[in-house]
This record gives C-alpha cells, sequence and structure tokens, in this order.
C-alpha cells in the first residue's frame, strides 16, 4: 500500500458531522452514547500509585518493570483461568489500538499475507492489514481460511466490539487449531473480558467466566502461536493512561520486544506503576462493573420499549441494537433503516449513537449503543426514549 493510499482511511467517526448538529440542536442537550470512552473517575488506588511514581528520571524499560509483569501473570491466574504465564512473556503497550494497529507490521507482514478479523469488528484490524500491504479477510467462518498458508494473522475480539458476543473454549479452540496447522498467530482481543453481563459468563461471585485464549483447555498446554491484547482502559477508567499489554507466547513477545526498543515505543515509568496498582486491586472493577450493570439495565428497558431488539451484547459496554422483527419499530423511523437513519432517528432525540455500517456491512441495520455516559445523562436518554 503506498503512502497516497493513506488518504482513503477515513476515521468513521469524522463523517458524522450531519447526525452530531441534529443532536446538539435537541433543546435538552446530547447525550453522547456513541464512542465508548469511559466517563468514571479513575479509581484512588491507580491515581495514588501513578503520583508517586512522578519521579520518573531515568528511561523506563520498554519490557516493563519486573513488578508490572508479575502483577500481569498474577492478573492471568486469578482473573482469566490461565496459570502459570511466564512474566518475560508480558510487554506493556502504549493503550491496546496502537497495537491492533501496528500488529501486522510489526510481525513483519505484507503483500501476499492475509489477517482474518470477525466479520462484525473495530475498524483497526482491517487498517492494520491493510497499512501493512496485507489483505484483510472478514470472517466468522473458520472453514473460510483453515488450510490457507497465506493466512498469517488471526484475530479474535472476544467479548466482540461491538457485538458484546463471546466465544466459548470451544470455538477459540477451534480457531487456534486450524491456525497452528498453517503457522498462523492467533492474537485475541480481549479488552471487555472483566465486564461479562450473561448469566453464562458470570461467576457466583461476580466475577468474570469469558475464557481467555490462553486458558489451558484452549491452548493444550502451550501459548506457542498465541497472543492476548488487554487494555485497562475499561475496568479500571484508565483511558487516558493509555495502559494496555500484550502477553502470550514468549518468542513473540520477545520480537515484538526488540522491535519496540528500536522504535522507543514505551509505556511511560509513572503508568507503569499505575498500571501494577490497578491489576492487584480487583474491588474496583467489580464497582465499576456494578455501576456499568446499572446503565445498562436501564437503556436495555429503554430501547425495547422504544421498539428496539438488543442482539448479542453478552458482555462488554455497548448495546448491539436494531429495530424489533416483532413490533412496527420505532416511532417514526423508516422500515428497513440502515444504521446511519437509525443514527438520525436517535440524533432526533438527541442521543448520538454509533452507526453499526462502522464495524462493516453485516451491521447495516444495528446501532452500538455505549454505557459509557455519566448517570443523569443515561436518564435523560432513557426519558426520551420512552416518550418516543
Amino acid at each position: 500500500m503506498g503512502f497516497a493510499d493513506l488518504s482513503s482511511l477515513a476515521y468513521p467517526w469524522d463523517t458524522l458531522g450531519d447526525v452530531r448538529a441534529t443532536a446538539r440542536a435537541h433543546p435538552g442537550g446530547v447525550v453522547d452514547l456513541s464512542i465508548g470512552t469511559p466517563v468514571d473517575p479513575t479509581p484512588g488506588v491507580v491515581r495514588e500509585a501513578l503520583a508517586a511514581a512522578v519521579d520518573a528520571h531515568g528511561y523506563p524499560a520498554t519490557h516493563g518493570t519486573p513488578a508490572l509483569r508479575e502483577a500481569v501473570a498474577g492478573w492471568f491466574a486469578r482473573r482469566r483461568g490461565v496459570p502459570g504465564l511466564d512474566p518475560d512473556a508480558v510487554l506493556p503497550t502504549v493503550g491496546s489500538k496502537e497495537l491492533v494497529g501496528l500488529l501486522p507490521s510489526l510481525l513483519r507482514l505484507g503483500p501476499g499475507d492475509v489477517v482474518v478479523h470477525p466479520e462484525t469488528a473495530y475498524p483497526t484490524y482491517d487498517v492494520g492489514a491493510r497499512l501493512a500491504g496485507a489483505t484483510p479477510l472478514a470472517t466468522d467462518d473458520v472453514e473460510a481460511w483453515a488450510g490457507r498458508r497465506d493466512v498469517r494473522l488471526v484475530w479474535v475480539n472476544s467479548p466482540g466490539n461491538p457485538t458484546g458476543e463471546v466465544a466459548d473454549t470451544d470455538r477459540l479452540r477451534r480457531v487456534v487449531d486450524a491456525a497452528r496447522e498453517i503457522g498462523a498467530v492467533v492474537v485475541g482481543d480481549e479488552c471487555y473480558a472483566e465486564l461479562p453481563w450473561s448469566p453464562r459468563w458470570v461467576s457466583p461471585d461476580g466475577t468474570s467466566r469469558v475464557p481467555s485464549l490462553l486458558d489451558p483447555r484452549v491452548t493444550g498446554g502451550s501459548h506457542e502461536g498465541l497472543l492476548v491484547a488487554y487494555s485497562l482502559s475499561k475496568q479500571s477508567s484508565m483511558a487516558g493512561y493509555r495502559a494496555a499489554f500484550v502477553a502470550g507466547d514468549p518468542g513473540l513477545v520477545g520480537a515484538l520486544l526488540a522491535t519496540r526498543k528500536h522504535l522507543g515505543m514505551i509505556v511511560p515509568a509513572p503508568v507503569q506503576a499505575a498500571m501494577t496498582a490497578a491489576l492487584g486491586d480487583d474491588a474496583h472493577v467489580s464497582a465499576q462493573r456494578e455501576v456499568y450493570g446499572a446503565r445498562r439495565a436501564a437503556l436495555s428497558e429503554a430501547l425495547r420499549g422504544a421498539g428496539f431488539a438488543i442482539d448479542g451484547s453478552e458482555a462488554g459496554l455497548y448495546l448491539w441494537a436494531r429495530p424489533a422483527d416483532a413490533s412496527p419499530g420505532p416511532a417514526g423511523a423508516p422500515a428497513g433503516a440502515t444504521s446511519r437513519e437509525l443514527a438520525a432517528w436517535f440524533a432526533g432525540l438527541g442521543i448520538l449513537v454509533g452507526p453499526g455500517e462502522f464495524y462493516g456491512p453485516a451491521g447495516r441495520h444495528h446501532v452500538r449503543v455505549s454505557l459509557t455516559a455519566q448517570d443523569d445523562a443515561v436518564a435523560r436518554a432513557v426519558a426520551r426514549l420512552t416518550s418516543s
């Protein structure tokens, strides 16, 4: 892909000027349920750790401090059912989006290589493949790529953005087995794993049962060819910290580490200290999940009352909504409305949502509704939907 081609990669959210203008013109003000940026305070345990580490006069370690890497390994064992992760196979990243966008390039993929990603997905998977010169393939069907030697990277997003769907261990194992047969790398983007909603994925104590790609039931006991990307943005309200990590295959992590050292892709030392504290404190994660759960319950009821069905949405920060089949649909919304037409309908109520088409053709009749708004804003959205 040539440099001149980069101009074609328009950022989807920049195309919503008319919808934003309509929503902002609402006499009651806009309620933004579009981009899922956390709005709640960063936990005190995190801020205190950051403040204590501000005397960061030396260069931080690209590999991360031993304390951080051990905290990640401990978190995987305690919260994700992944015992025995080698701390050396952990690498902090500057948020997870840069890793998603740059990983095909960091793995030296290029023309002739294929990158598989979910059919309905975060657009950065596609963009990252194309920036590397590789070819993206959007599919949820393992048989669509099994046996293909040109497939070099397979993305799994569970819980999924925007659909909130969760892959069980059997599904993950099928992906891993097929990828290992052709020598492809599998990367699990698991950034929403601590926010389960479906009873199937919630333990009696409220912790997550969402399986990880690194779960022994999936890996057969080996992390070879496997990586997991994770972010603290959602579970710990740390989006502004750009605090994330990748972990798994020691060989792959070592190769990424060497490249990132050359490029100076380093998480600042105070942020590393804050990450260590966040990963060692489960209480704030549970408290944040309760906050999102209350917002989710209120918005779900209001959406259904307004004529919408909610698909997937088993975990994560979004509701994947469409006009219900068995109802006339939202009042005033055209029959068979496209996702942009639905977004315009919501904008008429002063509510911003994300058109499903941003996530691929399969989302063309859905909208993504975020749970990341303050309680008073959610209450306004509920009132508007209820009276629509």
